[in-house]
């Protein structure tokens, strides 16, 4: 990386949280997770031990102690979180509170940075346009520019995008703040296109906000974490938690409404521990450019994908190795203005999962690498088993269904031993195994029952919700379905991580951001294992016996019904027939923020007199035939020369039409400036005779277009 200004001085600097109280939350934090975990297992090992140890018995009691672990983990974030919200704002740990009340000019310029891989172009640039008048609304807009990264790889939405992008731009008036570049080669995915802009124009910037294509930030905050990097040099990342918006199916409803309510309390209690050692999740972050260029430059894993190869979980390594280096990533749980969009039904989301799976275990390279702070392991490892966790639950249950087997095959009675339990307490088998009950399911709702209880005891939070009975509602809804789509994800994942043990890599598609639902068809081909699996094991769960059965029903009933289930979820009329009744409501949804509003009135992108979205001149054929798309297209162009080959390709295409060509040759063209011009040329100059019919049709839509505005007038 070059022409990047000297660092801000981070050696001279202390840090934020003293290392030492650092450690004192980290050990108080992991040993009551550890302690609750031990104690557990124990009475679970001699539970067993009453019941007489079947080789089963050590399966399980494996596999129990780390998904109980787990488990406790998870319950833990969220109680040190109430711990730290009843501590109050002032007494809690938060990095932004270096800037509360600064006012005054930036003294460094910041980028603003948008991946995108074939997107709808109106909507990334309608959050562009939201997120480039909140910040002008600041007084601030000469300290950032803003840059759309495209990597995208449909012919046709590139020249979309060019059209959106020039439209946006003249619009605002933005021609020097809002830059466009697509990528020739998507090498890397988006790290490589992260990469190629940090390469390219980082030098002229202090630090830059990552965000995705469906991300969107409050310019004030946005501002407010510009100025927490300037008061403390030694930040290297500052991450925001964003909150889902827009969900219309009932399946993103649940998610914005589930991460709305309980969030905040993983969020905070996740900030207890880490601190200063904490992770980035990709987008709705602030980056520091120069030890991001210095230190986290990404290498090839060994070996061939799934395992080996490009990092596909960039962002966790990326935080990993800016923290070894010395630099703070921190956790900004108070910046509220941060959001994104989720995939609109279970099996988009899977689809993303399978991605995510994928780069996640190849972490597994990593975690024991030397010279790696405790935090940074940590947050691989909890990436790791939230995809680990499946198959291990899956394999406690076949274990468990097993041992159910075997002990009615053989028809012998369970001899009772004398155990510690026994000695100690006096409490009956029965009993022990009703107390470890209630335990573990107090640990699975506990996350719950602190978020509805703060929710339901503080008016303001409650009022946001709609109420008392449509956050009751809302919460019954939720852990209904929840319960149901539970089993059918643990199938997935399980799934998704014995196909990449065998060796199966995942493409790099794009994301299905809008549908109006997931065909019965589809639902049907995607979750035929897990639904056939639930059949079997429900018939053998019945010849076990009716009380085995019953205990089983929550996970034989989420994957005889993932069907109808994921079907049902996907569908936006059930979602907004919810919304009507304030049911699954959110806050950003009754109460849209300023920026929220703005990405909706957003229409900057869209104009009549310069769309690449028309019949029959559509993207690449308005590029080649409509006056403004081809001349806003070349104008983007590198200066080249014609060539023979190139010449030929282009007669070639204007003879047999763009279909003749494949995609190789269709980008060639696109790329070629001399061969535009002489094409659009040839489309108005020439007759139609040897010309392919899809040039004519174009033109004559002009001429529609010509008659249908003389009738008007």
């Amino acid at each position: 990386m070059e022409n990047f200004e000297p660092s801000s001085g981070k050696e001279n600097s202390r840090p934020f949280y003293p290392k030492g109280r650092s450690s004192l939350r980290r050990a108080v934090f992991f040993l009551s997770v550890l302690t609750v975990n031990i104690a557990a297992s124990l009475w679970l090992a001699d539970l067993f031990y009453r019941d007489g140890m079947h080789k089963a018995h050590y399966w399980l009691l494996g596999i129990f102690v780390i998904l109980n672990g787990l488990l406790t983990l998870g319950s833990f974030h969220a109680l040190f979180g109430a711990f730290d919200i009843l501590l109050g704002r002032k007494r809690a740990v938060r990095i932004t509170q270096l800037v509360d009340g600064a006012s005054g000019p930036l003294k460094n310029r910041f980028a603003v940075v948008m991946p995108v891989y074939n997107e709808d172009s109106h909507r990334f640039c309608g959050r562009i346009e939201a997120i480039y008048r909140s910040i002008k609304e600041t007084g601030h807009l000469d300290s950032f520019d803003f840059f759309i990264l495209s990597d995208t790889r449909d012919l046709d939405l590139w020249v979309m995008e060019e059209t959106s992008w020039t439209n946006l731009c003249r619009k605002l008036d933005a021609f020097g703040k809002i830059y466009y570049r697509r990528r020739k080669k998507n090498e890397s995915r988006k790290a490589g296109n992260i990469g190629d802009f940090v390469r390219t124009w980082g030098g002229g910037y202090e630090g830059m906000v990552v965000l995705d294509a469906d991300s969107l930030m409050d310019g004030a905050d946005i501002l407010k974490m510009a100025r927490t990097m300037e008061a403390y040099p030694r930040l290297g990342i500052l991450q925001t938690p964003p909150k889902l918006i827009r969900g219309a199916s009932v399946f993103t409803r649940l998610q914005q409404f589930a991460m709305r309510l309980y969030g905040p309390l993983f969020i905070r209690g996740l900030n207890f521990w880490q601190l200063g050692g904490g992770s980035y999740w990709g987008h709705n972050a602030l980056i520091r450019l120069k030890p991001f260029s210095d230190y986290c430059e990404l290498p090839d894993l060994p070996g061939r994908e799934p395992f080996g190869g490009k990092i596909l979980s960039h962002d966790f390594v990326e935080a990993a190795l800016m923290v070894s280096q010395g630099w703070e990533v921190w956790l900004a749980w108070d910046i509220e203005g941060t959001y994104e969009e989720a995939p609109p039904t279970l099996v988009d989301h899977l689809v993303r999962d399978r991605r995510w799976c994928q780069g996640n275990l190849q972490h597994m390279w990593l975690i024991f690498a030397r010279n790696l702070p405790f935090t940074v392991r940590m947050h691989l490892f909890m990436g790791i088993m939230a995809y680990l966790g499946s198959p291990l639950w899956f394999l406690f249950l076949i274990v468990g269904t097993w041992l159910a087997w075997e002990r009615t095959g053989s028809g012998l009675s369970q001899l009772p031993f004398e155990s510690v339990v026994d000695r100690w307490f006096h409490i009956d088998r029965g009993m022990q195994s009703i107390l470890l009950t209630v335990a573990v399911f107090t640990l699975l709702f506990l996350p719950k029952i602190l978020a509805v209880t703060g929710a339901i005891l503080v008016p303001k939070v409650r009022r946001s919700f709609g109420g008392f009975f449509p956050l009751i509602t809302g919460l019954f809804v939720e852990t209904i379905v929840s319960i149901l789509l539970a089993p059918c994800m643990m199938a997935s994942h399980t799934m998704m991580v014995i196909s990449i043990f065998l060796g199966r890599a995942v493409g790099w598609g794009n994301q299905n951001r809008e549908t109006d639902g997931t065909a019965w068809s589809d639902a049907l081909r995607f979750h035929m294992i897990p639904t056939l699996l639930g059949i079997v094991w429900t018939v053998v769960a019945f010849k076990i016996g009716t009380t085995f059965a019953a205990w089983m029903s929550p996970i034989l009933l989420g994957l005889v019904l993932c069907v109808p289930v994921s079907v049902i979820t996907s569908r936006s009329r059930y979602g907004q027939l919810l919304r009507r009744r304030k049911i699954l409501a959110t806050p950003e949804e009754l109460h849209p923020p300023s920026v929220i509003r703005l990405a909706d009135e957003a229409k900057a992108s869209l104009d009549p007199a310069l769309d690449a979205d028309t019949d029959t001149r559509r993207g690449v054929i308005a590029a080649i035939v409509d006056p403004y798309v081809n001349g806003v297209h070349v104008s983007l162009l590198e200066f080249s020369e014609m060539t023979p080959g190139g010449e030929a390709l282009a007669e070639r295409c204007l003879a047999e039409g763009p279909a003749a060509l494949n995609k190789v040759e269709m980008a060639e063209l696109l790329y070629l400036a001399p061969a535009m011009l002489h094409m659009h040329r040839a489309v108005w100059l020439r007759s139609t005779e040897g010309m392919h019919a899809t040039w004519t049709q174009a033109l004559e839509s002009y001429r529609r277009r010509l008659d249908g505005n003389a009738e008007l007038a």
